[in-house]
């Protein structure tokens, strides 16, 4: 289909009751798109759905359950029911009891797992604690204090008290007598003196008390174990019950989200939306099924919306395509969506983008790479499924570089591999056998190699044009069916522009053939450039629009002389510069030339030199097929934009983002 596919405007009126099994359907279907939200408000639904989701979120990352992804938007799930709910809250409460219970116990091992290693620091001490708290007649600190500091301290509390080290160099015991507390408390301040406080119930020499902490230490290991069992029993019991319930949770969070944005009355839902035409008709009858016939439809084309009517909405526009046009989809929404109704530039992207990335990589070898990865996201293991939407253009450049490589004889730089395949194919279609059916290399002892490379050059202009004409085309015919004539008959990028450059093409070509440029040229070529020139005040004389110069004689010139050098500027940048398809096919195949050689060279030197020649020929390719390939890949997604889109989008539209269930884990 050249034209993006023709949309309805959908009016529907739902009863409250009705309204969740009308949106289940709406987000299975990805068939209807809602207009823009202008204020975005949240309920109370929505918050304690939120609040719920989260809760399973973090149950499940404590559990180590993983909330998978949902491709399907939950086709094998239905809606939220009430026990659901409450099978979710029974859930939640013991996946939450447990984790309390673990962090409780952790926590107090932590706990005792300190003062455990604080007590083995008093280890030295045989009095019983009891005994030092019945001292009246002295004061006793005990904490951390670096050396420095218990250096500091001695000086200055000389003989008013006692400082003695305990264990390591960091905890000590500061004792003095009942009258200098004083004056120790206010040193041991001013040297960052860290108390060490202790349970009530250490009593008795420190020794004995270590035993003691030692067993409840091995009593909270236990109980850290068990409830670590329990989690693992919860995971194996409730992982699918867990996924099931969250996606659940985000089809309801979907429904209530999207419901906020919709008319409401005391009975009923009132909204609109974008529907395909074609798919329109199916979906109006399913609704009714799913209602009994209990909901209102009205059915409109675009230009009998009023938000249409007067530009304050654009129709959003749908594109479908096989696998192949699919994959390419994404490099035109990333320059801009096409106006609705307008012609649809995919397949064009699809064919050429497949087409200059193959010439500017030719090699059977690197494109079998990108062949394999592309097929290997496809057909492989689920992580690289987040690479998908690369999987189609992997594949088909991949072929078109195989081709080409075949064309150009290199496998992995290897110029010998395909040599006796070449001769026979050319053999029997030519009777003169040669080694590569396309030879861009130039080398001095080939006769006609550079006039060969000259006219690859020509070949990739060649390929230019066409892309350009295309574009230009492509542009008058929406500018035809936008009504906008003025633009497609007297501007650049019109019928004008176009007859310029097709006849500057037909004179360049005449005159490198040999042909002379006679004044009759020189007419044919002025003619499209007048019409460019003086396409405005035509157009007004035309319309009959007042005044013919509408912005006075002086800018028209002035805007009609920068019309003119931007036109014939444009044309020529634009031309020449596929001239890098060339350059860019020629500078991988002398890449490739410098890999082989400099491996073939080196590959006769004994074990080490073939070593070193097989270390060349694969870090050689990979650079080649990583480096390269990018730099390919951008130089074709700069044609595209430059040379092709900007001749047609000179206005972008909306793509269509249908209403489906956020079952995408973020």
């Amino acid at each position: 289909m050249l034209r993006t596919y023709k949309m309805k405007s959908i009016e529907f009126t739902v009863l409250k009751n009705d309204m969740d099994k009308v949106l289940e359907y709406l987000g299975r279907s990805r068939a209807i798109h809602f207009p823009p939200l202008k204020n975005k408000s949240d309920t109370s639904k929505v918050r304690n759905i939120r609040q719920i989701m989260e809760r399973l979120s973090a149950a499940a990352a404590f559990i180590g359950i993983e909330i998978k992804e949902d491709d399907t938007d939950g086709e094998d799930t239905g809606i939220m029911t009430e026990e659901d709910k409450a099978f979710t809250e029974n859930l939640l409460t013991s996946a939450e009891s447990i984790k309390d219970r673990f962090l409780k116990a952790q926590q107090e091992k932590n706990s005792i797992q300190e003062t455990l290693n604080e007590t083995q620091a008093f280890s030295k001490l045989d009095v019983p604690f009891s005994e030092m708290e019945q001292l009246s007649y002295m004061t006793l600190r005990i904490g951390r204090l670096d050396s420095k500091g218990q250096s500091e301290l001695r000086e200055k509390l000389g003989d008013r008290a006692v400082i003695i080290p305990l264990s390591d160099g960091n905890r000590v015991l500061a004792a003095s007598s009942r009258k200098g507390r004083f004056t120790l408390d206010s040193q041991l301040k001013k040297v960052s003196f860290e108390p060490i406080s202790f349970p009530q119930d250490f009593r008795g020499i420190p020794s004995e008390f270590v035993n003691t902490i030692k067993e409840k230490n091995e009593l909270l290991e236990e109980e850290i174990k068990n409830i670590n069992n329990e989690k693992e029993d919860f995971k194996i019991k409730n992982e699918k019950e867990i996924n099931r319930l969250f996606l659940l949770w985000e089809i309801a969070l979907s429904i209530e989200e999207i419901k906020t944005r919709f008319t409401v009355t005391e009975y009923s839902y009132h909204f609109t939306g974008w529907i395909p035409a074609n798919m329109a008709p199916q979906i109006v009858k399913d609704l009714l099924d799913i209602t009994s016939g209990r909901i209102a439809v009205n059915s409109y084309s675009p230009e009998e919306v009023p938000s249409i009517k007067d530009g304050s909405e654009k129709v959003p526009v749908y594109l479908k395509h096989g696998a192949f046009v699919k994959g390419f989809q994404s490099v035109v929404f990333s320059y801009g969506a096409p106006l609705y109704g307008t012609i649809d530039p995919t397949p064009l992207v699809a064919f050429f983008f497949t087409l200059l990335f193959g010439i500017m990589f030719g090699d059977v070898g690197h494109g079998f790479a990108l062949f394999f990865a592309g097929v290997l996201i496809i057909k492989g293991p689920r992580q690289l499924a987040k690479f998908k939407s690369y999987s189609v253009p992997l594949v088909s450049i991949g072929i078109s570089s195989m081709f080409f490589g075949l064309l150009f004889g290199s496998v992995f730089t290897n110029e010998r591999l395909l040599t006796g395949i070449t001769r026979k194919i050319t053999g029997y279609v030519t009777g003169h056998p040669v080694d590569r059916i396309l030879n861009i290399m130039p080398m001095a002892e080939t006769g006609g190699s550079l006039m060969k490379l000259l006219y690859f050059f020509g070949f990739t202009v060649g390929i230019g044009i066409i892309l350009i004409s295309i574009g230009l085309l492509i542009n008058i015919a929406n500018r035809l069916i936008l009504k906008k004539y003025e633009q497609a008959f007297f501007s650049k990028t019109g019928m004008a522009g176009l007859f310029m450059f097709w006849y500057a093409i037909y004179i360049a070509v005449h005159v490198l053939l040999g042909s002379q440029f006679i004044m009759l040229d020189l007419v044919f070529l002025l003619t499209p450039v007048v019409f460019i020139f003086f396409g405005p005040v035509i157009w007004r004389f035309i319309a009959r629009e007042k005044p013919l110069l509408e912005h006075g004689l002086m800018t028209f010139i002035m805007e009609g002389f920068v019309e003119i050098l931007e036109t014939v500027s444009g044309y020529i940048s634009n031309t020449v510069s596929f001239l890098r398809v060339g350059a860019f096919a020629l500078s991988h195949t002398v890449l490739s030339f410098i890999v082989f050689r400099f491996a073939e060279e080196l590959g006769g030197s004994g074990i080490a030199g073939s070593l070193t020649a097989l270390l060349i020929m694969i870090s050689g390719n990979a650079i080649i097929i990583v480096l390269e390939g990018m730099i390919v890949a951008i130089q074709v997604v700069r044609l595209q934009y430059y040379e092709f889109f900007n001749k047609f989008f000179v206005e972008t539209g909306v793509e269509f983002s249908p209403f489906r269930f956020n079952t995408k884990k973020t």
